[in-house]
C-alpha cells in the first residue's frame, strides 16, 4: 500500500515542530556556559551548536536513529498515523514540561509516544493481547537502564575533572586561567553539539526512517 505523499509531507512538518520544541526545551544545554559567560553572543552560539549538531550524523554516525527507528518497536504495528500520534504525544508533553518547568527528557518523551501509538495501534487490529507483542524488549533495557546510569556517570565523571582541574590549575594565576578556559568553552559547547546531534538529535529522524524502511502506510 503506497504511502500518501500529502501524510508524509504533513509528518515532516509535525517534525520539524517537535525539533523546534526539543531545541528550545533541551538543546540550549550546549550554548548555556557560552552565552552566559559572553564568549559568544546568543546568536553565534546558537549557530555555532547548530553547525556540530547537523554534522555530527556524517562524522559519527547513525546508530542511534537505526535503534530507535526499527529497534524500539516491531514495525509491523507501525504505519504514518503511529508516527504522528508519538511526534503529537511528545510535543504536547513537551509543551507542557517546558510551561511548568520541569526538567523531562524530550527524547524519551518521543520514545514512549512512538511505542503508545504502535500498542495503541496493536490494541485496535488485533486486540488488547497483542499489545505487548509491540516492544522489542532489548531496545527498552537499554534505553531504561540508562535514563538510570547516565546521571550516576556524569556525576562521577564531573567530580573527578573538576577535581582533575583543580590540581592542574593550583598554581596558576586566575587571570591566565580564565581567558585560556573562555577559549575551551568554544571547544566544550561544540563538543557538546556533536554529541547531541549523534544522539538526541537522531530519534526523530529514527522513528520517521524506520517507517520508512518497512515502506507503507
Amino acid at each position: 500500500m503506497r504511502t500518501d505523499p500529502l501524510l508524509v509531507l504533513i509528518t515532516i512538518v509535525v517534525a520539524l515542530i517537535f525539533d523546534f520544541v526539543n531545541g528550545f526545551h533541551d538543546s540550549a544545554n550546549s550554548i548555556a556556559t557560552v552565552v552566559s559567560t559572553r564568549v559568544l553572543s546568543p546568536r553565534l552560539a546558537v549557530l555555532w551548536a547548530a553547525t556540530f549538531n547537523f554534522i555530527a550524523a556524517f562524522f559519527l554516525g547513525t546508530a542511534v536513529a537505526k535503534t530507535i527507528g526499527s529497534g524500539m518497536v516491531h514495525l509491523d504495528y507501525v504505519n504514518q498515523y503511529v508516527v504522528l500520534a508519538g511526534l503529537f504525544g511528545a510535543i504536547v508533553w513537551d509543551l507542557f514540561t517546558w510551561w511548568w518547568g520541569l526538567p523531562t527528557s524530550s527524547s524519551h518523551a518521543l520514545i514512549g509516544g512512538y511505542a503508545g501509538a504502535a500498542m495503541a495501534n496493536a490494541a485496535v487490529h488485533q486486540g488488547f493481547r497483542s499489545v505487548f507483542r509491540v516492544i522489542i524488549p532489548q531496545g527498552w533495557y537499554k534505553t531504561l537502564t540508562f535514563i538510570v546510569v547516565a546521571p550516576v556517570i556524569g556525576l562521577v565523571l564531573g567530580f573527578l575533572f573538576m577535581l582533575a582541574v583543580y590540581w592542574i590549575f593550583r598554581r596558576s594565576a586566575p587571570h591566565p586561567v580564565d581567558r585560556l578556559f573562555r577559549r575551551l568553552q568554544l571547544l566544550s559547547a561544540a563538543a557538546y553539539s556533536l554529541g547531541h546531534g549523534a544522539n538526541d538529535a537522531q530519534k526523530t529522524m529514527g522513528i520517521i526512517a524506520g517507517h520508512s524502511i518497512r515502506g507503507d502506510s
